[in-house]
């Protein structure tokens, strides 16, 4: 019996690889939205950050999600997925 292949996908925060299960994806809309995808099933571009705040805010502060969607991310966006990050953990 052949085991699946676990797709790995790289932290844009730490730049280590992880199973994409392990992350959470920061998804850009068809529309040019941004905004955290927990559940890994909305459509548009994705980048990975890992499910610590730190990630998050290593990423933010060298600009490498506006890197990986090539567009500029406001604060509020930012401010808006610290919060989705810290309520997943508490849940």
């Amino acid at each position: 019996m052949q085991q699946r292949k676990v797709p790995m996908r790289k932290c844009t925060g730490c730049g280590e690889m992880f199973p994409k299960r392990e992350l959470v994806r920061v998804v850009k809309s068809p529309e040019g939205e941004i905004s955290l995808d927990l559940t890994g099933k909305k459509s548009g571009r994705g980048a990975y950050v890992c499910r610590r705040l730190a990630c998050l805010q290593a990423a933010r502060k060298a600009r490498r999600l506006e890197r990986a969607f090539a567009c500029a991310i406001p604060d509020t966006v930012y401010d808006e997925m610290e919060k989705e990050l810290i309520a997943d953990d508490a849940g």
